[in-house]
């Protein structure tokens, strides 16, 4: 296939999406490889229009995609509107409608109704089943940042007043700034630093969490590092609950004993205050944290766990977009791991990493119940 012409589309679908899944760094690779990019304009993406212009990409009104070519390749990163037409391109986004997630059905059999095909990102992995770009890293060091800001805020705070509506930042330094800041009035009203317990630190997301809490200034020995050694006796674990804040960065597969619950919780000894389920598999039935159905967002960041009673009163974190707290560095790293993939969308099918997606693809739909045919 020669001539391939790739299709940047807007986050229309993502209320406060700011990342992009091609940077003007990696489109002036692509179109110096003989790639056509075109980008849809867009107000909300870090990047200004102007910078993709400048590499050669073509600009293209928002929401376009929609009646392009069929054989031009639609890129994005999030999930589409809801809506119901059917879909004919190949896509390249997160879906995230793999996992039984509520309604997966209505997403994904948009795709074989139009003939179109999901090559879904989180599922691109190498031949050693290792995902060949995530955004694991800056979604831990984001929601850490958001969780410890919040542990302070409810410190001190009444009960009415919940953590506020956050927006992105420019960097992670001036990130760093703010989150010193909270901590510092944190501990002047509880006489202490926070403890810190992140399941998943050896992981990319947990790493990203590890990072921003030393980075922060938490004492190492207040930031516990759990990981499958750690969790393999399984939950719910005490440790979680006698921690000011748990920090949940696995990436789930299968049913596993919950962390947490509400019998576990149900304890004189609990301190915990801040859960942040960077995983964020809020819609997902084998969620190791059920005491949560809320999917949070920047401009309600927390949901407050009603059920769990007494001091000190207990917030969810499960924003499904945490990296976009940091867009331009997110996007990127995530764009640079991305690029050799791209590279290869000339002949996809033939390439190993866009046909193990494909098949998934296929899979998933087969398993479709023939009333969303």
């Amino acid at each position: 296939m020669s001539g391939t012409i790739l299709h940047l589309r807007s986050e229309l679908g993502k209320a406060l999406e700011h990342r992009s899944a091609l940077t003007p760094t990696t489109a002036k690779v692509l179109i110096d490889a003989g790639y056509t990019v075109n980008v849809e304009r867009s107000s909300e993406r870090i990047f200004d229009d102007s910078e993709f212009e400048k590499v050669g990409a073509t600009l293209v009104p928002e929401n376009t995609w929609r009646d392009a070519p069929t054989d031009h390749i639609i890129i994005g990163l999030k999930e589409l509107p809801v809506e119901e037409f059917p879909l004919k391109h190949v896509h390249i986004q997160f879906a995230h409608c793999y996992k039984n997630q509520g309604g997966w059905e209505k997403v994904l059999s948009r795709f074989p109704r139009g003939g179109g095909t999901l090559l879904d990102l989180e599922f691109l992995v190498d031949d050693r089943a290792r995902r060949v770009a995530a955004f694991g890293y800056h979604a831990g060091f984001a929601g850490a940042a958001l969780a410890l800001e919040t542990w302070a805020w409810q410190l001190t705070h009444p009960v009415s007043e919940p953590f506020p509506a956050v927006s992105s930042y420019p960097n992670e330094d001036a990130l760093i700034v703010d989150v010193k800041k909270a901590i510092a009035l944190g501990k002047e009203k509880s006489g202490k630093d926070p403890r810190v317990l992140v399941i998943g630190a050896l992981g990319r997301c947990g790493s990203g969490a590890v990072d921003l809490c030393l980075r922060a200034g938490v004492p190492t020995e207040n930031v516990l590092k759990w990981d499958l050694a750690e969790t393999a006796k399984g939950g719910p674990f005490p440790e979680i609950v006698e921690s000011d804040i748990f920090i949940n960065c696995i990436y789930l597969m299968s049913k596993i004993p919950n962390f947490v619950d509400f019998k576990s919780l149900d304890t004189p000894d609990r301190k915990l205050s801040v859960v942040c389920d960077v995983s964020a598999d809020t819609t997902n039935p084998n969620n190791p944290i059920p005491i949560y159905t809320v999917a949070t967002t920047f401009n309600e960041p927390t949901v407050p766990v009603e059920e769990v009673k007494g001091e000190p009163r207990l917030s969810v974190i499960s924003i499904d977009h945490l990296p976009s707290l940091l867009p331009r560095e997110a996007s990127e790293a995530f764009s640079k791991d991305l690029l050799p993939s791209l590279l290869q969308l000339k002949d996809w099918r033939n390439v190993p990493v866009w046909a193990r997606a494909e098949k998934l693809f296929q899979e998933k739909v087969a398993a479709l119940p023939n009333s969303e045919l």
